[in-house]
């Protein structure tokens, strides 16, 4: 059994409510993060991880709860997730796991099994998770984990997996969502949520605030280090602009994890009017609800690619694309042409043609008014700082010195 944990650390404080988060410019605690194409299971098909994944998002059905220091941590992307490099045990083993903001518990085992030592501690609890594009099943223990330099977390929960699907080249995920995205995943105690990464920290006295902050930067090679967390706090030298927060939303099923309210428009002309949906790493693409996707493929011009699932491009179309804007609150968040497109030196791993132009925004495969109408994935967190302030219940956005980029 697991007792009740601290408030899951998330977005930082609203501007015009609270005082601003720790600021980190050279912290011992911070833990780099990378972006790696994840090839070693063949072509890479993002449209059906993403929509898998987007299924089982929408069909959650939990309470609406959220799940002292400053410190960071490195990640790595994987084409379809970022991966950091986490320690296990003592000594620890070094695991590479998926960074997740929709989901919440933390385990390993898919690829590197656990090996255990003397801070290992079977509790003899059976654990499950069904992510849509992936499961495991196994066991909970106890362990230390090791994120980085000060970041070193005692007696933490932990799954370790018999078996797994949809994780190969990985080793497991450590989950950053809410609390209550645990519940239900011990099979045994259905009513009983586990500690996260983030609680511990928190509850530890290892961090001071209840916050990550996430830089992500495009990327086109395969495996580039590129992104960081930063637990506790934000890292001042990863954005240009000015954080500004909106509070999470309330409306469900996107209120049980990062959801927010947000409208979209391409160039002046609205394509969704004011919605819940979500900030997720664990998405790759930009999913819209199908009558705001279908606005988007129109407007664009764009036709389906059958091959790869996205939407492609011409040439000539991609010099007449507008922006796509993201209006969160007061703030506005645009994404350039060049960040409408997936990566083109990246286009034959996903099955592409090297010469063809395809886009990152696609289909969540539901209409809008279902209560998590768009995901917001990493080809849009890559373009601004992100912040996750659990304690007041808010999500927050900066531009960086890569909102405006022209590298894919």
């Amino acid at each position: 059994m697991f007792p009740a944990a601290s408030l899951l650390t998330t977005l930082l404080l609203a501007l015009s409510i609270a005082a601003s988060p720790v600021e980190v410019r050279s912290s011992p605690v911070t833990l780099p993060i990378a972006r790696r194409l994840n090839t070693s299971g063949g072509t890479i098909n993002l449209l059906q991880h993403d929509q898998s994944r987007a299924a089982a998002l929408k069909n959650f059905k939990g309470d609406s709860t959220l799940s002292r220091r400053t410190g960071s941590i490195t990640v790595t992307n994987d084409a379809v997730s970022y991966i950091a490099d986490v320690g296990v045990g003592s000594p620890a083993t070094t695991y590479y796991l998926i960074v997740d903001t929709g989901s919440s518990n933390t385990w390993v085992g898919a690829d590197t099994k656990y090996v255990k030592t003397s801070t290992s501690v079977d509790t003899g609890e059976p654990v499950a998770v069904d992510y849509g594009s992936g499961s495991f099943t196994g066991t909970e223990y106890t362990d230390t984990v090791t994120l980085g330099d000060g970041l070193t977390i005692t007696a933490q929960s932990i799954g370790v997996a018999a078996t797994s699907t949809g994780f190969t080249g990985v080793d497991g995920i450590i989950g950053i969502g809410p609390l209550i995205l645990t519940e239900g995943t011990l099979t045994d105690e259905p009513d009983t949520t586990i500690p996260t990464v983030t609680d511990n920290l928190y509850s530890q006295g290892i961090i001071s605030e209840i916050v990550v902050g996430i830089s992500f930067e495009p990327t086109t090679t395969e495996s580039d280090a590129n992104g960081e967390l930063t637990f506790g706090g934000v890292d001042a030298t990863r954005y240009t602009g000015t954080l500004a927060y909106t509070p999470l939303t309330t409306t469900a099923p996107a209120s049980y994890y990062w959801g927010i309210n947000e409208s979209i428009t391409y160039g002046t002309t609205t394509i969704l009017a004011e919605t819940a949906g979500i900030v997720d790493t664990g998405t790759t693409l930009i999913l819209l609800a199908s009558n705001a996707y279908a606005e988007y493929k129109s407007a664009t011009g764009a036709t389906l690619d059958a091959t790869t699932g996205l939407l492609r491009i011409t040439t000539t179309q991609y010099s007449a694309l507008k922006a796509l804007n993201f209006v969160v609150g007061a703030n506005t968040y645009t994404l350039t042409a060049n960040a409408q497109i997936w990566p083109r030196s990246l286009n034959t791993y996903i099955g592409g043609t090297t010469s063809y132009i395809y886009l990152v925004v696609n289909d969540l495969g539901t209409p809008s008014g279902e209560g998590l109408d768009f995901i917001n994935g990493y080809t849009f967190l890559e373009r601004f700082y992100s912040v996750f302030d659990t304690t007041h219940s808010q999500v927050g956005f900066a531009t960086t010195a890569y909102t405006d980029a022209t590298t894919n």
